[in-house]
């Protein structure tokens, strides 16, 4: 959940690394730091608060240095301030270190060295990692990081600086992304690919318990125990475009309006309208002869499993299930190798759903991943993949992706009943009929924006809020209200209609607002007798709704929103849109950070 930059070459790396930060400050932003050698000392600089703050500290004093390291730091262990932000330095100052992860049996080995002399300054537990790598005399630098990370437990991206290797930086993980860059003026390491758009043209992403040293001209990657390790590059494909705001005044409101384009492009890469085809047949090995279904994911990305949920249960004649992933670690879900395993992430790296993986690959169930990042953990580690084509996602809060992934499983479903026979041909060419206007209809969708807008300065100011709706709906109320709450830090939360009268209806004043999602094809006058209730206890009502020209929705509702009418995949895409803006806009009336909202981070990497 923290940003690593880190490069040596021939440039001039402060500069480098500054970017770099900004361009992962998604990835974290309570502090900032870099450390860089020059000449016979290594020069730090840190700062509480974004990198902005850390740039401005830094000023235009001139630095020759050509190696460092850059960190922007999401907090745990240790409040955010100057003396916990990294890089952390060993007792001599010679060896400086940034640290992205949790080391869980910090505190003995902090007792150890602490009874052996050596002199802590932080709260942190990352801090442990610079005097072990200090403590392992008579070793070279690669090999006294190894020796280091091998006494930690827990999960770290580690990129560390010497005097003693002045023209070297050595990096490892262990459960955190790292990813190498190879580009013209020297080697680039970062916690993700944006730092390194327009810089490297190849990168290498490091495995679990690897190390790497890391120079001018490239770059040997070796395990814990020594031993060489040699894999094909990938090339850099991404446009440094893509990490730009393009007009817009946030990345947030870029993404949603991107939507389009991103479920048009998932779309088309795995069906086809003409041939009546759903194009994911290299997955069809995994997925044969399974008994059930369990689909693991956190935060929106278990929303989109839910929706999954939903739409598969209506053709598969077989068990789906969907688990948040902590708890599917921590509960005794029946297993065997017929149980297919869907783990769904959006940066492939999240840690509770990565641990998922493993759990049920120790069961002996198949795994597929639904990623947006290929080459990730996740990705990796899975028998097989589908990926979401949104292209990279900056907001900390989930949109375009969230879409994206609706679209895959919803196209993964229909292949799976496909196969099993369980789905009408006709019910098939609906479906992507509906698919092929999908986009269109997404940016139809979008131009309520305005009135959208004017809707979010009327709520902006209240305390909380309730989001209801019924069937393949009611994921997407449970995702409306994350997205408000997220970027808002109003209290709002998501219900099954038919529960509000079992104890959210208690809540419901005329101060509470309710936004309830109404669909002709799902439960629609029991739905309308809910909007009844909370009318009778004064609650004002958002509609988002597909019959807005209904006079019952007239009459209950103080707000429509019309959504176009579709069925299937189509309609908890649709729905979700107006529920994005929303959030963004009240959001933006409170004068939130709306691109960084406080606590959160995009890549969680820490259980």
């Amino acid at each position: 959940m923290c940003g690593i930059i880190g490069y040596v070459g021939r440039e001039l790396v402060v500069p480098l690394l500054l970017d770099g930060l900004a361009r992962l400050e998604y990835r974290g932003y309570d502090s900032a730091g870099i450390a860089v050698i020059a000449g016979d000392r290594i020069l730090r600089h840190r700062q509480a608060g974004k990198v902005a703050a850390l740039g401005a500290a830094i000023g235009e004093t001139p630095c020759a240095a050509t190696v460092g390291i850059g960190h922007t730091r999401w907090a745990t262990h240790g409040a955010p301030s100057e003396e916990n932000a990294h890089p952390h330095v060993d007792c001599r100052g010679r060896i400086a270190i940034i640290h992205n992860g949790i080391i869980e049996n910090y505190r003995p080995l902090k007792e150890a060295l602490l009874r052996d002399g050596h002199q802590f300054r932080s709260e942190t537990d990352s801090e442990v990692l610079a005097h072990l790598i200090e403590s392992q005399d008579g070793r070279d630098l690669p090999s006294a990081v190894a020796a280091a990370v091998s006494q930690a437990e827990g999960a770290f991206a580690l990129a560390v600086l010497s005097l003693d290797h002045p023209g070297t930086i050595v990096v490892a993980r262990r459960g955190s992304p790292l990813v190498i860059g190879r580009g013209a003026s020297g080697t680039f390491v970062s916690s993700d690919i944006p730092a390194l758009l327009g810089r490297a043209t190849h990168v290498q992403f490091l495995d679990d318990d690897e190390v790497a040293e890391l120079s001018e001209d490239g770059y040997r990657i070796t395990t814990l125990d020594g031993r060489n390790v040699d894999r094909p590059e990938h090339q850099v494909t991404a446009d440094p475009v893509s990490i730009q705001k393009g007009g817009y005044k946030h990345f947030m409101l870029k993404e949603i309006h991107e939507q389009a384009r991103s479920v048009g492009e998932t779309v088309r890469e795995k069906a086809s309208k003409t041939e009546d085809l759903v194009r994911l047949a290299d997955l069809d090995p995994v997925t044969s002869g399974i008994e059930d279904v369990v689909l693991i994911a956190c935060g929106t990305a278990y929303h989109a499993a839910l929706v999954a949920e939903y739409l598969w249960e209506e053709h598969l004649r077989l068990p789906v299930r969907t688990m948040i992933a902590s708890e599917f670690r921590i509960r005794s879900p029946h297993l065997t190798p017929r149980t297919l395993v869907i783990a769904v992430s959006q940066s492939g790296e999240t840690i509770d759903t990565l641990m998922a993986v493993r759990r049920a690959r120790e069961h002996g169930a198949r795994v597929i991943a639904l990623v947006n990042n290929e080459q990730s953990a996740i990705d990796r580690e899975a028998d097989g993949s589908l990926y979401t084509r949104a292209g990279i996602e900056i907001g900390v809060a989930a949109t375009k992706t969230f879409t994206a992934q609706i679209a895959a499983l919803g196209l993964f479903g229909l292949r799976l009943a496909q196969r099993a026979g369980t789905l009408p041909s006709e019910r098939l060419r609906a479906e992507l009929d509906d698919l092929s206007l999908l986009p269109g209809r997404i940016r139809e969708t979008l131009r309520m924006e305005r009135r959208i807008d004017r809707l979010a300065e009327t709520f902006h100011h209240t305390s909380d809020v309730l989001f209801l709706a019924r069937g393949v709906l009611y994921p997407v109320a449970l995702e409306g209200a994350l997205k408000l709450k997220e970027i808002s830090y109003i209290h709002a939360e998501g219900y099954p209609a038919g529960e509000m009268k079992h104890g959210p209806i208690a809540l419901i004043d005329e101060k509470t607002p309710v936004v309830v999602l109404v669909s002709r094809g799902i439960a629609y006058e029991k739905v309308l007798g809910n909007l009844e209730e909370v009318r009778a206890r004064k609650g004002p009502v958002i509609a988002l709704t597909d019959t807005p020209d209904d006079p019952a929705i007239g009459r209950l509702a103080d707000h429509v929103l019309p959504v176009p009418t579709v069925g299937g995949i189509s309609r908890p895409v649709l729905y979700t849109i107006p529920l994005q803006l929303l959030a963004y806009y009240i959001a933006v009336w409170r004068g939130t950070d709306v691109d960084q909202p406080r606590n959160l981070a995009k890549t969680v990497t820490v259980e």
